[in-house]
């Protein structure tokens, strides 16, 4: 029997790194009795609060993690669509009762670094199991 039903909002933009992510999100989400039930792909990480909202309204997600990767570019826009979907992730989870777990690497990050870090997907993952266990 699978413990949590995930959903996942994987971001389009770098997906050659996201999609590496969400891979090792599915595995591991398998090694926890888990299963990423349910994708929605968005264009950026700014697109992703309305696909949560989504997921979270369905009674079989029981949590949602998000997986992208925010690329330090030539300007402070980085850090603008990190802060603001973040936020907006974080107040998802609280309007819905349900965890939200952020898988989203950077701002201010080359990318080297990101490809580094796609073990991201599978941390956020790790957080939505805990915390629908330790809610239960």
């Amino acid at each position: 029997m699978v413990k949590v039903r995930i959903g996942a909002v994987v971001s389009e933009f770098n997906y050659d790194i996201t999609h590496m992510m969400l891979e090792l999100a599915k595995e591991h989400a398998k090694f926890l009795d888990s299963e990423i039930t349910e994708v929605i792909t968005v264009p950026g990480v700014f697109d992703m609060p309305l696909a949560i909202r989504k997921l979270l309204e369905k009674d079989d997600i029981d949590a949602v993690v998000t997986i992208g990767t925010v690329i330090e570019g030539a300007t402070g826009h980085d850090e603008i669509v990190a802060q603001h979907a973040s936020r907006k992730i974080a107040d998802l989870a609280l309007d819905y009762n349900k965890p939200v777990g952020l898988g989203i690497s950077g701002p201010k990050m080359t990318r080297l670094e990101a490809h580094q870090r796609v073990d991201y997907g599978k941390r956020a993952v790790e957080a939505v199991v805990k915390m629908c266990e330790r809610l239960k």
